[in-house]
């Protein structure tokens, strides 16, 4: 099946964790023309969640990914330029903003977006875990009216987390930023 699918391109993120085979494909795509297509090889199993995500918040087009054992392959499409703004959410909180908020015992819920296996080996407490790869079918787990607070890693996947999340009338909805990298305040897990 791979080899009736042309790339102009191919990327090789392969042993790289997030946030790197989004940096590398956003890298990759300045150098494409418009319409061409571009074929990123990774063995991230966040990568599939977070690069259809990357291209959905920048305009471009996620076209797919065809697994081959350990190696994900995917495929995205550039789009012009005047299609292609990169969103931001515009509500943003610092980590120690938010471990002021949770040590005052505020009324408010930590979303975290990151994998399974991350969220296991170390997240804040009371953290709702939810992959970015399974926001869409499971959102009716949360309350539109109540205050989120979504966490990944870096800020990267919780910054399109929050635009899904803003995009379904979820209003009060806030960015924690850099994330779990940088999270000092209180974890639980392995």
């Amino acid at each position: 099946m791979k080899n009736s699918i042309q790339a102009n391109v191919v990327l090789d993120a392969k042993g790289f964790a997030c946030p790197m085979p989004v940096v590398k494909t956003k890298k990759a795509m300045n150098s494409l023309n418009q319409g061409q297509v571009i074929e990123v090889l990774a063995t991230d199993k966040g990568s599939k969640a977070d690069l259809k995500a990357w291209a959905e918040s920048t305009g471009h087009q996620y076209i797919g990914t065809i697994e081959e054992g350990d190696v994900l392959r995917h495929y995205l499409r550039k789009l012009s330029d005047s299609e292609s703004l990169e969103r931001k959410h515009p509500l943003t909180i610092s980590n120690e903003e938010l471990a002021q908020k949770i040590e005052q015992n505020t009324a408010c819920i930590v979303l975290d977006v990151r994998e399974a296996a991350e969220y296991v080996f170390g997240h804040i407490p009371h953290a709702i875990s939810i992959p970015l790869g399974q926001l869409e079918e499971r959102m009716h787990e949360l309350n539109t009216n109540d205050e989120i607070f979504v966490v990944c890693r870096t800020g990267s996947r919780s910054d399109l987390a929050a635009q899904k999340l803003a995009e379904k009338g979820f209003s009060r909805v806030i960015n924690v930023v850099p994330g779990m990298s940088q999270w000092s305040g209180e974890t639980k897990g392995m």
